[in-house]
């Protein structure tokens, strides 16, 4: 890995993220939500994949990248909406994270690397795709889950768990699991739910996340 580049790329993908309105509080004072996004999605590939490739370390930094520049509400509301949406976002974040890889001199082949990965494809055949995706899972859960789960019925959350776990591989399923242990009962009961749901549905036999007594 040339380092220079790399940190080179890392500081510019951070400053466009510092960008984004929105604060969060952490240790020392606040930051901007994109960049404790990012920051946290690094930490948990790293977790998944102690020798992760420059691009997936670069893919994850950028995954969402500017997010807060096209907001939900500029599409329709309803499923097509939504997904029209989120395609909308995996290109604009690709787009983006390739430029600003570009001035940091990076070649076409590795950004074209960064995009397939920010883009998810591939997921369920490509490790480092599926790595990306389990990290995304992972951060959910660790900051987005409990207030996501108190503003929506029990029945819903637990779909949405549902199809989270069946997106996550094995590693990723690993790490949620120790994960949960550290969510308030009624929260990890519900993730408990789903993934017994799930292990019904396929037939799989996997202990459920420990909840604390």
């Amino acid at each position: 890995m040339a380092e220079g580049r790399f940190h080179d790329a890392i500081a510019r993908i951070d400053a466009f993220n510092a960008a984004d309105p929105k604060r969060v509080s952490r240790a020392g004072g606040e930051v901007a939500e994109a960049v404790d996004y990012a920051e946290r999605m690094s930490a948990w590939v790293a977790k998944l994949d102690p020798a992760a490739s420059e691009a997936l370390r670069l893919a994850v930094r950028a995954q969402h990248i500017g997010r807060w520049t096209i907001p939900r509400d500029s599409y329709p509301a309803g499923v097509a909406g939504y997904n029209g949406w989120r395609r909308a976002l995996a290109r604009f974040h690709a787009e983006t994270a390739g430029r600003l890889m570009a001035e940091a001199g990076y070649d076409t082949a590795t950004i074209a690397r960064v995009g397939v990965l920010i883009r998810k494809e591939g997921l369920g055949r490509d490790p480092e795709t599926q790595a990306l995706e389990d990290a995304a899972c992972l951060v959910f859960l660790e900051t987005g889950f409990d207030e996501f789960s108190r503003r929506h019925p029990d029945d819903k959350v637990v779909d949405i768990l549902k199809k989270t776990w069946r997106k996550m591989g094995p590693k990723g399923r690993a790490l949620a699991a120790e994960l949960v242990g550290s969510l308030a009962p009624d929260r990890a009961a519900l993730v408990a739910r789903a993934v017994a749901e799930v292990d019904a549905e396929t037939g799989a036999d996997q202990a459920a996340p420990r909840t604390r007594a």
